[in-house]
């Protein structure tokens, strides 16, 4: 059985928060494309990423359970200090 053949859980909050930082990372080239098998930097499409995030954040403050909130928080928090990086490098 391959990962593919498994169904997605739906209706978590966290876990689409993290399927969202997994998109970025992609785009970050800091891992790997599962479709294509390669590591490659789109900084536009991270960035999008990273807005659609930071527009969560907005629309969402104050309706999420603490570990809800501080997840989407790290997560961000995260994701846009490996986008400097990789912006600045």
């Amino acid at each position: 059985m391959n990962a593919s053949d498994l169904p997605l859980q739906g209706g978590n909050f966290q876990l689409f928060v993290q399927r969202l930082g997994y998109q970025a990372l992609i785009n970050l080239g800091v891992l790997e494309n599962p479709l294509t098998r390669e590591k490659t930097i789109n900084l536009e499409h991270a960035e999008a990423v990273l807005q659609d995030l930071n527009m969560i954040a907005d629309k969402t403050r104050g309706n999420l359970a603490e570990e809800e909130e501080e997840h989407l928080a790290t997560v961000l928090d995260q994701l846009k200090g490996r986008f400097r990086e990789i912006a600045e490098s």
